[in-house]
């Protein structure tokens, strides 16, 4: 049987988290949910090993409080992507950099002896025409990307014995989860494909990485499972297609109905990049499972199922509009 940890996941009320959270439940492990919940208070069902923590994780007595007695952390919690981080980049550097440092101290004081850091596919910048590595220099083109890289720079530096890294640069993550956003390539293009059955394509060559949002979890379970000496200061890409938007376009069109319009807008934008998933695939045998398919057929099944209200205008799909609504806007 597996080791069953207790787990501080910050931001485990987000959309990866709404995901992963019940999956870390239900694989036997106790939780410790650190978040501010601003996406929804019942996003997470109520559970005898899991703990919910109202706080933010720039407070450094609320993190000592959640972390006790966990002996991993997963930490998801960021202003997430370019567009919020700019709302407020004082904002978003206070929560994506600043509080990291004292996450880790918090960290090694309680003895946690598995970190596992959630980077992003950004770091790397823009490296057209070639597939990327995770041995390609990281050139960040964002202060969103930047503070990403400067956190995996720092997180390395504290790695000792007992106190095991690793670092996941995950694609943009795609399909259903409890807190939702509607606001990434495949889930926005699905959305206004089964809402207004037309769909706008900016472009349509370039390509995009992706991964489900069930193998992203995968992945951090598959993390927590496999031994320290295997995973210790590893660096991952997780990503599983890289479809182009006009493939995207035509795979949302072939589930939803071929009476989507689509409209190609033109953009100076043609950047285009390809992210490998091999290193991960080959160290530590992870595969991912599910496509985009799988994607929009959920997102499908979901709107079938009444389980997304107002999904055009609703603040709490979109985390620029919300983060809005809430004032958090740079003045």
């Amino acid at each position: 049987m597996s080791k069953q940890w207790t787990i501080l996941v910050t931001g485990g009320a987000g959309y990866v988290g709404s995901a992963l959270v019940p999956a870390l439940l239900q694989a036997g492990h106790k939780v410790v949910v650190l978040d501010l919940f601003l996406y929804g208070e019942g996003v997470l069902s109520e559970h005898a090993n899991l703990k919910n923590v109202k706080g933010d994780l720039r407070d450094r007595a609320t993190v000592d409080a959640a972390i006790k007695e966990c002996d991993a952390v997963i930490h998801l919690a960021c202003v997430s992507n370019d567009p919020s981080f700019d709302l407020n980049p004082q904002l978003g550097k206070s929560i994506n950099y600043d509080a990291f440092p004292g996450l880790v101290d918090s960290a090694l004081a309680e003895g946690v002896s598995r970190f596992i850091y959630a980077s992003s596919s950004s770091v790397y910048g823009i490296k057209e025409g070639v597939s990327v590595t995770e041995e390609l220099d990281l050139e960040p083109l964002t202060d969103y990307s930047k503070f990403k890289a400067m956190c995996e720079v720092e997180l390395l530096k504290r790695r000792r014995p007992g106190f095991e890294t690793v670092i996941v640069r995950p694609a943009t993550v795609c399909g259903y989860a409890p807190r939702l956003r509607l606001d990434l390539v495949v889930n926005i293009l699905t959305t206004h494909a089964l809402s207004n059955r037309r769909i706008k394509i900016f472009g349509g060559a370039q390509k995009r990485p992706n991964i489900h949002v069930k193998d992203m979890v995968r992945a951090y379970l598959h993390l927590l499972d496999l031994p320290g000496e295997q995973i210790d200061g590893g660096v991952y890409n997780v990503g599983y297609q890289n479809h182009s938007l006009d493939d995207l376009g035509d795979i949302i069109r072939g589930i939803v109905g071929s009476d989507v319009a689509v409209d190609h807008v033109p953009t100076d934008d043609m950047r285009s990049y390809h992210v490998s998933s091999e290193k991960i695939r080959h160290e530590l045998g992870f595969v991912p499972q599910f496509t985009i398919e799988d994607a929009v057929r959920d997102l499908n099944e979901a709107f079938d199922n009444n389980l997304i209200s107002n999904p055009l205008e609703n603040p709490l799909y979109y985390n620029t509009k919300r983060m809005k609504e809430l004032g958090f806007e740079d003045a």
